[in-house]
């Protein structure tokens, strides 16, 4: 990197003219980016003939999301559209919830939940777009729901009514909340968190930092309604089916369990388990794949062909009518790229049904699955510079035929202007990472500048993991991007945890740089939640960039200060991620990891674009940046880990383009409402070039 802190030096204060003429390019805008329309969920009738799926697309006019529920006949050249979908639900994360949607035996009808006025339902939508209604009109909201065998009676679950939530909340309110390991302190503790669309208090949950609503630990209460003549019976305990799914421990099977998914029709049973030595990780690093061949087997098979074998196997499910297990690999080596496998659970054969350059499953989790028939998948494919689409894949040819593309005009434009490559290369340690690489739209001879962000990179990608860093839009104005995939696993040493993220990074500046793609003096990064660290992290152990961006916080004695009242599970998730006790406890510790201690190895200008959850965990090391003109800070109210609210997001991908454009290419946009931010820049610029050694 010698070579780069020379050039730095030589271009710091005066970057090419010609980088700053490089005009805003709108085709493939950040608002187009964000208003992508996400298909999810695709499940085929039980006839094979059709598929029901959800579309999400946000709008930022309105600052909400739309969602259709729509029926296609697999021979049809469009879908209908059947039903509104409500608002989205979403986990406490900011993460939309996948739809669950079942059919009719008669294949007349679709049932989905939905959040409408306010109430989660269990909704009917007629297959022919004839009409929708909600079935439950429960006090309270849906939590689950199925069908019987037969279709004629439907059952539900739920929790808390709404009504007592909302007393529970205002009786905290009238009386004072008590703080206690509970209550998640750094936020607003009066209905500040988003919560089956409305504002709730909340409460942390079972998981790290994962949010509830007050009441969530009230037992699911079941109802059985026949559809018929409208009748409902509450069920006792008893009544309530569940059938467990086997232990693998019983059946001969090894490794840690993981996933299983039982034939609906004959009780057999798909079972996915991690094996391998797992020293050091947090998982076992390899997956098996076995299966019980019947209801009544008592030991599991194997699948042993080299094809399911040392694969990164992500989903499974049974092909109906046939002893074939469909088996999903994500592969790191490509990228995270799928393929489609079936495996004969009797002969043992394995066959490919399809290979892709980017996701081909139900929606945007590589864990997704396909709908399914006897004949074909129904699957959304995306790749990295490629839209959601909706594609029928024959399971015997692998012929693949579009169904449904609503985002084919950016899909056009982004091949253009736009276009995507698969990175693979290898550190001086010989580690091999993959990334996607958009390469800059060029105005002159000379190598681009580059923007980084780290963590997860599948299918479609807008802005890295939370989408807040517009790659298409960066690289369409001059700016070459690239999103790195993290190697499969999770090292619990923090240390060399965030040391592989910071190695990933340099080694691709290398490489770019050795090959005249970038310059290596202007390279930015930014990242959310583990990507968030590694930008970090990246900013204080190494030369290699010119500026950040980070959307969340990292650990700092004031992440541990609130969150010790949280009591023994933070605290042991503290030690066990990061080796740390308190900052008293293992001070040596708490300097090698927390910013907090490394404030003067801080040498680049940092934009934090935080939620409103979190912000409050960061300032520790935050204002000491702030008040020396090194960082800019931008808190979002009434979001959660990920930021959801379109306008919000629009935001954060407007700042982080004129960020990085500032900082990388000496440019300013002229809209006069930016005035203040550039100023604040411009000063910013001018101290750290006096910081500057």
């Amino acid at each position: 990197m010698l070579e780069c802190i020379v050039w730095r030096l030589l271009v710091a204060g005066a970057l090419l003219a010609a980088s700053a003429s490089v005009c805003h390019a709108d085709v493939v805008s950040p608002r187009r980016l964000l208003e992508v329309a996400d298909i999810d969920r695709p499940t085929v009738s039980p006839d094979g003939r059709s598929v029901a799926f959800r579309v999400e697309q946000a709008s930022v006019e309105r600052n909400t999301y739309d969602t259709v529920w729509y029926v296609q006949g697999l021979g049809d050249a469009l879908p209908r559209r059947v039903a509104d979908g409500g608002v989205p639900l979403r986990d406490s994360a900011g993460g939309s919830l996948p739809p669950k949607v079942v059919w009719s035996t008669d294949n007349r009808w679709i049932y989905y939940r939905a959040l409408v006025d306010g109430k989660i339902d269990v909704w009917r939508a007629a297959a022919d777009g004839s009409g929708a209604e909600p079935l439950t009109h429960d006090a309270a909201d849906v939590r689950d729901f199925a069908l019987d065998e037969g279709g004629r009676v439907l059952r539900y679950s739920v929790g808390a009514t709404r009504e007592g939530v909302r007393s529970a909340e205002q009786a905290e309110y009238d009386q004072g909340i008590h703080i206690d390991d509970t209550v998640p302190i750094g936020q607003g503790l009066f209905r500040s968190g988003n919560v089956a669309g409305r504002m709730a208090t909340q409460r942390f949950g079972k998981v790290w930092f994962d949010r509830a609503p007050l009441l969530a630990d009230v037992p699911d209460r079941w109802t059985e309604l026949e559809l018929a003549i409208g009748a409902r019976r509450t069920l006792a305990g008893s009544e309530v089916l569940s059938v467990p799914l086997p232990a693998t421990a019983l059946i001969g099977v090894d490794g840690d369990p993981w996933k299983s998914v039982r034939d609906p029709h004959d009780g057999r049973v798909a079972l996915l388990t991690r094996i391998g030595d797992g020293s050091g990780q947090m998982y076992r690093p390899d997956v098996l794949l076995s299966a019980l061949p019947s209801g009544h087997a008592r030991w599991a098979v194997e699948c042993e062909s080299a094809l399911c074998t040392d694969k990164a196997i992500t989903g499974i499910q049974w092909r109906p009518g046939y002893d074939e297990v469909l088996f999903t690999i994500t592969d790191p080596r490509l990228g995270l790229a799928q393929s489609i496998l079936r495996w004969n659970v009797e002969t043992g054969e394995v066959s490919v049904v399809v290979q892709t350059g980017g996701l081909v499953d139900g929606g945007r989790d590589p864990s997704s699955n396909c709908g399914v028939s006897a004949e074909a998948l129904v699957c959304v494919t995306a790749e990295a510079d490629r839209p959601p689409r909706l594609e029928r894949i024959d399971l015997e040819s692998g012929e693949r035929h579009v169904l449904f593309d609503p985002n084919a005009a950016l899909a056009r434009d982004m091949a253009k202007v736009a276009p995507a490559r698969l990175l693979r290369w290898v550190d001086r340690q010989g580690r091999w990472f993959t990334g996607r690489f958009w390469s800059a739209r060029r105005s002159g001879a000379g190598p681009t500048p580059l923007f980084i962000t780290y963590y997860s990179c599948p299918g479609f990608v807008r802005g890295g993991v939370g989408d807040e860093w517009p790659l298409a839009s960066l690289a369409q104005a001059g700016i070459s991007a690239l999103c790195i995939n993290q190697p499969p696993g999770y090292i619990m040493d923090a240390v060399a945890r965030h040391g592989q993220g910071m190695a990933a990074v340099e080694s691709a500046v290398d490489l770019l740089s050795s090959e005249g793609e970038i310059d290596c003096a202007r390279v930015g990064m930014g990242g959310l939640s583990f990507g968030g660290a590694v930008t970090m992290w990246t900013a204080t152990e190494s030369d290699v960039l010119a500026a950040a961006s980070i959307a969340n916080p990292v650990v700092s004695p004031s992440y541990y200060l609130i969150g010790s009242m949280k009591g023994d599970a933070f605290l042991k998730g503290l030690r066990d991620m990061w080796g740390l006790g308190s900052p008293s406890e293992t001070p040596e510790r708490w300097k090698a990891i927390s910013p907090a201690f490394k404030l003067d190895r801080i040498r680049v200008p940092i934009l934090f674009q935080h939620s409103e959850q979190e912000y409050m965990y960061a300032l520790d090391y935050e204002i000491p940046l702030i008040r020396e003109h090194r960082a800019d800070l931008y808190v979002f109210p009434n979001e959660p880990h990920q930021k959801f609210q379109p306008r919000h997001k629009l935001a954060v991908y407007d700042r982080n383009l004129d960020w990085f454009r500032f900082w990388l290419q000496g440019y300013e946009d002229p809209t006069p409402s930016k005035k203040t931010q550039y100023a604040r820049w411009r000063q910013m610029k001018a101290g750290m070039a006096v910081r500057t050694p």
